[in-house]
């Protein structure tokens, strides 16, 4: 998974994300500090990024161009390291080389998560959202893979147009835009389980041990359901993915899960 700008990698968000994969769905789950987060000191080039970022808020100037101008710059630091991971993960005999990966991020973890994808043949589906087009779409006309977008339609900072065009751009044949009103931080909890969901269904589809996806929270009306109860903590802008249920069943799949 990759986190948000600001956040990191024990941010209640990811370890409310990485409890409903886990325990949800038997998936295994990592995330890293991106460059300058977290336990990561920051450099003079990151300094200059915030404090250039902190003089657009107090102007009441967009924010977009420097949040994307420095997104752009940590993505190029940050994909090789994910990749390595990805690589000592599937070294581990409890994750492997067959199973299929997905990768989550929202925000900064789109930013990071596009160019990743792009050039990343093992993912398998992602979950994306809210961030501006400028330079990941030409890198999302890459991935083929399926995907769920996010886009707030009152998001103050990124216009539905940019958020659109950015969806529009990606090459998958399976890709679903969830749109919900609200502003950039009022991403409704429920969008969590609606991940979890696709997460499922698209491993489901290409685990060799081929488990039940009616299972995993999709469910035929002839069957009752037996949930379980699993919360998630609830933070900013990139930690409003919490859900509430998931099938009991939904634990016979296990298959593997690079986070976002």
């Amino acid at each position: 998974m990759g986190h948000g700008g600001g956040n990191h990698k024990k941010h209640p968000a990811m370890a409310g994300r990485a409890r409903l994969l886990v325990n949800g769905c038997g998936f295994h789950v990592a995330v890293i500090d991106a460059p300058g987060h977290g336990d990561r000191p920051r450099t003079e080039h990151d300094e200059a990024e915030i404090a250039a970022l902190f003089a657009a808020r107090a102007a009441d100037e967009p924010e977009g161009p420097i949040v994307v101008r420095c997104n752009d710059h940590l993505a190029k630091l940050a994909v090789p390291e994910y990749r390595a991971l990805l690589d000592t993960l599937q070294e581990l005999p409890a994750v492997g080389i067959d199973g299929p990966v997905g990768f989550w991020g929202i925000n900064m973890g789109t930013a990071i998560g596009v160019p990743f994808v792009a050039a990343e043949p093992r993912i398998t589906a992602e979950v994306f959202g809210q961030h501006w087009p400028d330079l990941l779409a030409e890198k999302a006309k890459q991935i083929t893979v399926p995907i769920e977008f996010d886009l707030q339609w009152d998001d103050e900072h990124i216009s539905r147009e940019e958020g659109l065009a950015l969806f529009d751009a990606f090459a998958s044949k399976e890709k679903s835009l969830h749109v919900n009103s609200g502003k950039h931080k009022e991403l409704p909890r429920f969008e969590a389980d609606s991940a979890i969901r696709f997460f499922a269904r698209t491993s489901a589809a290409r685990s060799p041990r081929r488990p039940d996806v009616n299972g995993c929270g999709v469910w035929p009306a002839s069957r009752t359901p037996r949930p379980a109860q699993v919360e998630a903590d609830h933070a900013d802008h990139d930690s409003a993915h919490t859900a509430s249920r998931l099938s009991e069943g939904c634990r016979r799949a296990r298959p593997s899960l690079f986070p976002a």
